[in-house]
């Protein structure tokens, strides 16, 4: 059963929360990230990715910028722009995109339940990226990026977030991409205490978002038992930042794919795939799926529908995921990638930049194909984790994003 417990969080003094929160570290890249960072200097980016306060070609790895990242969090709160809760607290945050709003618990869920798979996965993640992260939370001694979390909900728990949300929120503000963050504090110990209550009866907990910042966390947690041989299990460094989602608020978008490079004309591409799917050819400029089972295929200046054929579809709860299908009877047999996870033809695409960035890249480079995915639903992904196995990479992309800098754990 899930353990979470209250923190006291570092957090923006509320004159400064919009101006600090950002988006996570690992949704820009590296000029991206620069460009944000020397428009806003406050930016939790600059933290989050301290290689931006160095000049261009500074090793990101070398041990100086994870201490700049650490000094510049040290700073913010000696300035009184990042203030102290003196008590733990929990903390609700909702985040409202295009009418849509989800409310979510901020505590610290446990490394022993991510060890005994009380929080559950459905990817894989990369060594060299957990690295990253391990030596920025180590050396900051501080959760600085939340791990979004997913639950099946449970109405008591639904009734007293409720009941907060109709009081005066904390932050309240909407940040460029018209996304609107709030947040509540929540310090009443009876209130605290049911929770905890309630989530004890849950089974389990599913990582919707941030595979990484999860691992890293916890493998940061296991780096300090093994400095602190005599640690009982209560220290922070037990635990982890994360924010609880009812999995019926969530909204997955589309993650779709191009391959560059193809090596094959439209002709032969177009016959190796009629022998699998249905193939019809589409008038609008840009197409989307409508339903499980088909997907959109951009190619040579046209859209196409495919539709799985009978005897490729399955019950099975990875084999018969759209991503998986593509990968299985498309992009092996017909392009030869037997690994996108690391084929440099591949891009992932998520589906917040739109369906025109795939025939924009399509149309530019001319010898690439792009495929337009029908969304992968929370039901596939819980029914994943629950039995234990992974999703192909990219198969989930979660708007809106949680914000980085609104909430810190330190330990």
């Amino acid at each position: 059963m899930a353990e979470i417990r209250p923190f006291q969080a570092l957090r923006p003094a509320p004159a400064f929360a919009e101006q600090i929160a950002s988006l996570p570290y690992d949704v820009y890249t590296k000029k991206e990230a620069r460009a944000i960072v020397e428009k806003n200097p406050e930016s939790f980016l600059g933290i989050d990715r301290p290689e931006t306060q160095f000049p261009e070609g500074t090793d990101m790895y070398d041990q100086k910028v994870y201490d700049k990242a650490r000094d510049m969090l040290k700073e913010m709160e000696e300035t009184g722009k990042m203030v102290q809760d003196s008590s733990p607290c929990f903390y609700l945050y909702a985040l409202t995109r295009e009418g849509r709003t989800q409310t979510g618990l901020v505590c610290c869920a446990s490394v022993e339940d991510y060890l005994s798979q009380v929080i559950k996965k459905h990817e894989n993640t990369r060594e060299e990226k957990e690295q990253d992260r391990i030596r920025h939370v180590d050396t900051c001694s501080a959760h600085t990026g939340p791990i979004f979390l997913a639950y099946r909900s449970r109405e008591e728990i639904q009734k007293m977030t409720g009941a907060v949300t109709q009081e005066k929120p904390l932050y309240d503000f909407v940040k460029d991409d018209g996304v609107r963050h709030q947040v509540w504090k929540v310090d009443d110990r009876e209130w605290i205490s049911r929770m905890q209550e309630l989530f004890a009866e849950v089974e389990s907990l599913y990582i919707a978002d941030g595979h990484h910042r999860a691992a890293s966390a916890v493998k940061a947690g296991l780096k300090r038992r093994q400095e602190h041989p005599g640690f009982d299990g209560t220290e922070e460094f037990n635990y982890f930042l994360a924010v609880l989602f009812p999995e019926e608020e969530l909204h997955i978008l589309d993650y779709n794919r191009i391959v560059h490079r193809t090596g094959s004309g439209t002709a032969e591409i177009l016959e190796k795939i009629s022998a699998k799917f249905t193939v019809e050819k589409r008038s609008e400029e840009l197409f989307s799926p409508e339903k499980k089972g088909e997907m959109g295929m951009y190619l040579e200046g046209s859209w196409y529908l495919l539709r799985t054929k009978a005897d490729i579809c399955t019950d099975d709860p990875v084999e018969g995921l759209d991503v998986s299908v593509l990968e299985r009877e498309i992009l092996e047999p017909v392009f030869g990638i037997s690994d996108s996870r690391t084929d440099e033809r591949m891009e992932f695409v998520g589906g917040i930049r739109g369906i025109r960035a795939l025939k924009d890249t399509v149309d530019r480079e001319g010898n690439a194909v792009a495929f337009s995915m029908y969304p992968t639903s929370m039901q596939e992904l819980l029914r994943v984790a629950d039995c234990g196995r992974l999703m192909p990479p990219k198969s989930t992309w979660f708007e809106p994003k949680l914000l980085s800098g609104l909430f810190i754990h330190k330990f």
